[in-house]
């Protein structure tokens, strides 16, 4: 058992979330607390009553989520909202969020494990939202469909191909999650071909007029590397096991 106050503190301070800009849902830190020990870790990406349910089986453990509690922003405690919250305090599990400080983690960020998975050579932050770069852009050589290959074996799963750019790839953006409606900026900052989870059905049309390539590989698939990867560190810093609900969308 290891204390939740000093795991907390390790996070906050990790992936500075006094200083990175996000959604007011997002609600970065911790969202729920326990007794105050944990034994394990559990990630996964949505902080649902399914994932909860799953994480609570094991005993006091803290959930590591992406998408927390409160998007939604203030609701009554009814439901399967007051069910999800019962369930975690009754097994005397906490919750962690961490959405935009897991993004842009320059170690354990989603785009920075998949941007290491894909083979991105000398990546730089690009795509600014309020001062901060959400994702990252860099070399890749390599044909169109080399690149979905390597892309739905990582993700494992299929990628959706708007292959409205050059056949040959050479300058790959990456921003996981919900991006594809940038997809004129991603475009204007010199890229031919875009990586992201999931976007808006004009973003395909769009970018065929830029010229770009889009590769849509899943919301949920894109955004599984970061809570693993500070799953892994968290047990290996304070020596607790982890594990990782998957419980996919499908977006």
């Amino acid at each position: 058992m290891t204390k939740l106050d000093e795991v907390v503190a390790y996070l906050d301070a990790e992936l500075k979330l006094a200083v990175i800009p996000d959604y007011p849902g997002a609600l970065n830190g911790l969202q729920l607390a326990n007794g105050g020990e944990i034994g394990r870790v559990v990630a996964a990406v949505d902080a649902s009553l399914p994932v909860v349910r799953e994480a609570a089986e094991g005993g006091a453990g803290l959930l590591l989520v992406h998408h927390g509690m409160f998007w939604q922003g203030a609701q009554p405690v009814t439901g399967a909202f007051y069910q999800k919250l019962k369930v975690a305090m009754d097994a005397g599990l906490a919750i962690y969020s961490a959405h935009l400080p897991l993004d842009v983690h320059p170690v354990w960020g989603n785009n920075r494990v998949l941007a290491g998975a894909v083979g991105l050579c000398d990546a730089e932050p690009f795509m600014d939202w309020k001062g901060l770069a959400v994702g990252l852009k860099g070399v890749w050589e390599g044909t169109r469909d080399e690149l979905v290959a390597k892309v739905s074996g990582i993700v494992g799963g299929p990628v959706t191909v708007c292959a409205g750019g050059p056949e040959r790839v050479s300058r790959l953006g990456i921003v996981t999650g919900g991006a594809g409606s940038e997809v004129a900026r991603a475009a204007a900052s010199g890229i031919d071909t875009f990586l992201t989870g999931e976007g808006p059905h004009w973003s395909h049309p769009l970018a065929e007029e830029l010229g770009i390539n889009v590769l849509y590989a899943g919301h949920y698939a894109t955004e599984t590397f970061g809570v693993k990867a500070l799953a892994e560190e968290l047990s290996v810093r304070f020596g607790v096991p982890w594990s990782f609900v998957d419980r996919p969308t499908g977006l």
